[in-house]
C-alpha cells in the first residue's frame, strides 16, 4: 500500500516537470488603438476597418482584435456606419 502512494506522489511531482500546452501562460494583446496614438479610427477607411471584420463580414470580438472595450465600441460604430453607406458590406458571399 506504501509503494501505491509514493508512486502516486512521484507521478504528481513529475507533472510538474512536464509541459502541458492547456495551461501555457498566454500574453495579453495591447489595443491597437490605444499602442498608436496616431491611429485615428474613421468610417471612411475602408482598408483599416477590413483589419476588424472577418472573411464573411462579421465584426472581429475584442478576444480577436485585442481592443479594448472603448475602442472596440468605436470599432462597431464604425463599421457599422461604413456599412450603411455601402463602404463596407452587410455580409460576404
Amino acid at each position: 500500500m506504501a509503494d501505491k502512494k509514493n508512486k502516486r506522489n512521484n507521478n504528481r511531482n513529475n507533472m510538474d516537470d512536464d509541459f502541458n500546452p492547456k495551461f501555457r501562460k498566454v500574453r495579453k494583446k495591447v489595443c491597437p488603438l490605444c499602442a498608436d496614438k496616431n491611429l485615428e479610427l474613421d468610417y471612411k477607411n475602408a482598408e483599416q476597418l477590413k483589419k476588424f471584420i472577418n472573411d464573411k463580414g462579421k465584426i472581429l470580438p475584442r478576444r480577436a482584435t485585442g481592443a479594448c472595450a472603448k475602442h472596440q465600441r468605436a470599432i462597431t460604430l464604425a463599421v457599422k456606419r461604413a456599412r450603411h453607406i455601402a463602404i463596407l458590406p452587410y455580409a460576404q458571399d
